[in-house]
């Protein structure tokens, strides 16, 4: 079975910074892209941040101050943020598409709480 695990989310006062972290597992044979969505009260789910084969992609929102990185092994994807506001303020989720042993894989984590005081 594979999953994504988040980790990192937390309490944070505006303008402060904090890094999540995302790590896959189980039987993966290749990934396509893995991102960073979240969803934020009221709202609907949105893409933060994605890193695909070849490129980097970041909402608009967030450029300049969030970045996506990929550990070498390609099974752990980073997303530092830093100069946080209270908008950012919502439930980050993990996201991995790929293929595996069962064929097609688009799995979710079940998300990790930041919330940025003003």
């Amino acid at each position: 079975q594979v999953q994504v695990v988040e980790s990192g989310g937390g309490l944070v006062q505006a303008g402060g910074s904090l890094r999540l972290s995302c790590a896959a597992s189980g039987s993966i044979f290749g990934i396509n892209a893995m991102g960073w969505y979240r969803q934020g009260p009221g709202k609907q789910r949105e893409l933060v941040a994605i890193i695909t084969r070849g490129s980097t992609n970041c909402a608009d929102s967030v450029k300049g101050r969030f970045t996506i990185s990929r550990d070498n092994a390609k099974t752990t994807v980073n997303l530092q943020m830093n100069s946080l506001k209270p908008e950012d303020t919502a439930v980050y989720y993990c996201n991995l598409r790929g293929w595996g042993t069962l064929g097609n894989l688009d799995v979710w984590g079940q998300g990790t709480l930041v919330t940025v005081s003003s």
